[in-house]
């Protein structure tokens, strides 16, 4: 006997093959209802009443094996158990294994409660005792000699059914099994579906953001270009000419002008490679940072409790979280008009740095990321790096939140 597959059936030799007269009628009304059902619930639901016509119950329920070999909730109708919250379990935690397994053609039972088959290590039985389920047929949903799933009727009273109640529930789980495979596969399909299209819209996402954020970089570029040449040569310039006039040497005034140029480069290196990085460490390098973008009078704050975890980072992953953290301290010195800003690192249970402020809340448009700029390329960064970033904005103040997931010293 394979696995979940009827190879053998020695119990029908005790069952009726033809349909009995009588039953014609309801498995007609029970087909007609299941037309146009798109989900297993709804179905299940809508023959639970004809079905009750010739096979009293008070519990009903169908069960589903998965690709994957796991077994789905329970869809039921009659009364609620714990099997239709149960989620995706194990089948070897299922009452009625045998029978998902192929080892039985069908279950019947006078008491469920006292029936050892139902009850051994690991079988999740509780909805059995809690809610006095007695008498109980199990026969399997069939398609193509493979066991799909299994329809279950119970009743609360023992003995209350027999051989002939066993051969009309293996009709009507005939005549479902098929609707039953069709909206297993439509929902492995739909699911498969959702799957790929969120994955494109990530991947589109992602590319999108990777193409505005090297815009961006190519307009910093152009920008440093420009404050290079506009400003530090210029005053380069201008202090060459000065020296080349004769008697117009004023030393003071000229060392002056050069320690604002040398001031200039210093800002503009800072800027395009954070080297303050490598040279005294993240937490030092954000308080910098900190201190040059805050307003004045403006309290600034730096706490690191991950003893020194971003440290241990992938150089290209501490770099983009600095930058990621240098553009909220942007956004709270620019927008923000606050008396405090702060900046926190923390450790567990990863890491994770927050900066904080109790300033006015940024923009509307900035805060949802409808106009280019910091907020976009903050998202695009962590993206990139595989972080988590949050945003919360509002009257009281702004706190942006950045987590890591990976271990320190890999990328994650």
């Amino acid at each position: 006997m394979e696995h979940g597959r009827i190879t053998a059936a020695p119990d029908r030799a005790d069952m009726p093959e033809a349909v009995p007269e009588p039953l014609w009628s309801h498995l007609f009304r029970i087909s007609r209802a299941l037309a146009g059902r798109l989900d297993f619930l709804s179905a299940i639901q809508s023959v639970a009443r004809e079905i009750a016509r010739f096979l009293p119950y008070d519990h009903l329920d169908l069960c589903l094996l998965r690709h994957d070999g796991t077994l789905s909730a329970a869809y039921e109708t009659g009364i609620d158990t714990a099997w239709g919250r149960l989620g995706n379990a194990s089948v070897q935690s299922s009452p009625i294994r045998d029978l998902l397994l192929g080892r039985f053609d069908h279950m019947l039972t006078g008491d469920a409660m006292r029936d050892p088959r139902f009850h051994y290590p690991g079988a999740f039985t509780a909805p059995i005792h809690d809610h006095g389920l007695r008498a109980r047929v199990h026969v399997p949903l069939v398609v193509g000699g493979e066991i799909i799933g299994a329809l279950s009727i119970s009743s609360f009273r023992a003995d209350d059914y027999g051989i002939p109640d066993v051969a009309a529930a293996r009709q009507v789980a005939d005549l479902i099994s098929p609707y039953m495979f069709a909206l297993r596969e439509a929902e492995r399909s739909r699911h498969a579906a959702i799957i790929e299209a969120e994955a494109r819209a990530r991947e589109e996402g992602l590319r999108q953001g990777a193409l505005n954020l090297t815009e961006a970089l190519e307009q910093e570029r152009q920008r440093i270009g420009m404050d290079l040449h506009d400003q530090t040569l210029a005053d380069l310039s201008r202090l060459m000419r000065d020296l080349s006039r004769p008697g117009s040497v004023d030393a003071e005034a000229i060392l002056s002008r050069l320690d604002d140029c040398v001031a200039d480069l210093r800002r503009i290196i800072d800027t395009a490679v954070p080297s303050i990085l490598d040279m005294f460490g993240f937490a030092h390098a954000v308080r910098v940072h900190l201190e040059r973008a805050a307003g004045e009078g403006t309290r600034i704050e730096v706490h690191d409790d991950s003893g020194g975890a971003p440290d241990m980072l992938d150089p290209v992953v501490r770099i983009a979280l600095f930058r990621i953290v240098q553009e909220a301290i942007n956004n709270a010195g620019r927008h923000a008009r606050a008396s405090r800003i702060g900046v926190r690192i923390a450790g567990r249970p990863r890491l994770r740095v927050t900066i904080a402020d109790d300033g006015c809340g940024l923009p509307e448009e900035i805060r949802r990321g409808r106009r280019k700029g910091g907020m976009s390329h903050m998202r695009t960064r962590a993206q990139l790096i595989g972080a988590k970033l949050s945003v919360r904005s509002g009257r009281t103040g702004t706190s942006v939140s950045v987590s890591l997931g990976g271990t320190p010293g890999t990328a994650p």
